[in-house]
């Protein structure tokens, strides 16, 4: 879509922008219930993925089946280099999105070499990013949040923010982010006024 000058408009114009709000446990829930009904095993294992990994929307479209996978199962563990920043992060797969991985898998007669989530449409190998914003505005729009306000990185801050809220320990959030700097892992989080209100909702005057 171009605009009135002849440029191509950008694919967020008239969206809001900024910190996109983490979900919450009822909220993950709420969809993965909901996709497991509905049987849409793609989604599901997409779901999961985006919960477990908390990668950069790029980095988890981009995923071939053997990050995740060796041999005939999945890993407990998997690697991945970030497009960003060049740098290794790793993170964990539950058994639940395993599962969901295994199933889809199988659905999609998927090889080692190929990518997890290869895209329906001809021009792209993999779901695009595009591709994925859509589906998770679908997500969260199905179960009655605005999609506006929720988007990609809101899945990736999920469980970050649940694993700072339990252990406040954020050195390890950096890490699972595969942030370079704490500082950018505070501003991401956004827990210095999190944390701030906590303590005034707190503290009786």
């Amino acid at each position: 879509m171009k605009n009135a000058g002849g440029h191509a408009a950008p694919w967020n114009k008239g969206r809001l922008l900024g910190q996109k709000p983490p979900l919450k446990l009822k909220e993950i829930w709420a969809i993965r219930i909901r996709l497991q009904l509905d049987h849409r095993t793609r989604e599901l294992a997409l779901f999961n993925l985006a919960i477990d990994s908390k990668l950069r929307g790029c980095d988890l479209v981009g995923l071939r089946v053997h990050d995740v996978v060796q041999g005939s199962q999945v890993a407990r563990r998997a690697i991945v280099m970030q497009r960003k920043t060049q740098r290794p992060v790793q993170f964990e797969l539950t058994e639940q999105t395993s599962d969901a991985v295994v199933a889809w898998i199988a659905a999609a007669h998927l090889k080692p070499e190929q990518y997890l989530l290869p895209s329906r449409m001809s021009e792209s190998p993999h779901v695009s990013t595009r591709q994925y914003s859509r589906i998770v505005g679908g997500w969260v729009g199905a179960i009655g949040l605005d999609p506006a306000t929720y988007g990609i990185h809101s899945l990736r801050r999920t469980k970050a923010t649940l694993i700072y809220r339990r252990t406040k320990n954020l050195r390890a959030v950096q890490l699972l982010l595969g942030h370079t700097k704490l500082e950018s892992t505070v501003r991401y989080l956004g827990i210095e006024i999190d944390d701030a209100l906590e303590i005034a909702e707190q503290t009786e005057v």
